[in-house]
């Protein structure tokens, strides 16, 4: 499927084959896309926790108003992202450019991220939508349905999942066999009350 038509089909599903099962091969191509996705400073501050323990699928449905994608769908990733990824050896984002180049980049990573604990939280969770979106429309390509989701309480999810301290939740995505056509779409703006040029 080409990536335009992707992007035109690709809906919330929220009603998933709880039988089916993606392959171990289907998995593996949608998460090496997903690490395809960009971040700033190449720092790829993403981690993708998949929820495989049905009874933990149980207690992340408790905690997130019973949505039923958390337990139906063939896969459940929680998109998180390691807030002080910028610090723990940046020089691996970089160990294949050049020396002056790497020394650079390394610098203004420390510049930009140090003691601006927002600017961290921000950009992991620019990061984590970005990966996301990369991996829908990696699912849509493969015949398989998606759903962004929050509505949930992060904080109990972290603790379920054991999230470090220095790692953030930005969102859930679930992936499999819908077994029900999306409802149409609810209402799109227009592009005039969406697109501004040059200021509003």
């Amino acid at each position: 499927m080409d990536i335009v038509t992707a992007i035109k089909a690709r809906r919330a599903v929220k009603q998933f084959d709880p039988s089916h099962r993606l392959t171990e091969s289907e998995v593996d191509t949608l998460l090496s896309l997903a690490m395809l996705s960009p971040t700033a400073f190449n720092i790829q501050h993403w981690r993708f926790v998949l929820v495989q323990d049905p009874q933990l699928r149980d207690a992340i449905r408790a905690a997130s108003w019973m949505q039923s994608q958390i337990t139906d769908a063939s896969l459940l990733i929680v998109m998180c992202a390691d807030l002080k990824a910028w610090e723990k050896q940046p020089e691996r984002y970089w160990r294949n450019a050049p020396a002056d180049v790497r020394e650079g980049i390394l610098a203004a990573i420390d510049a930009y991220y140090r003691g601006r604990e927002t600017v961290q939280r921000d950009e992991a969770m620019r990061s984590c939508g970005i990966a996301a979106q990369t991996l829908m429309l990696a699912a849509q390509a493969l015949g398989y349905d998606s759903c962004p989701m929050d509505l949930a309480d992060f904080g109990e999810v972290g603790r379920l999942i054991g999230l470090p301290e220095d790692h953030v939740i930005g969102l859930f995505v679930a992936i499999g066999r819908g077994v029900r056509e999306p409802r149409p779409r609810a209402g799109a703006l227009t592009r005039d009350e969406v697109v501004r040029k040059d200021r509003f």
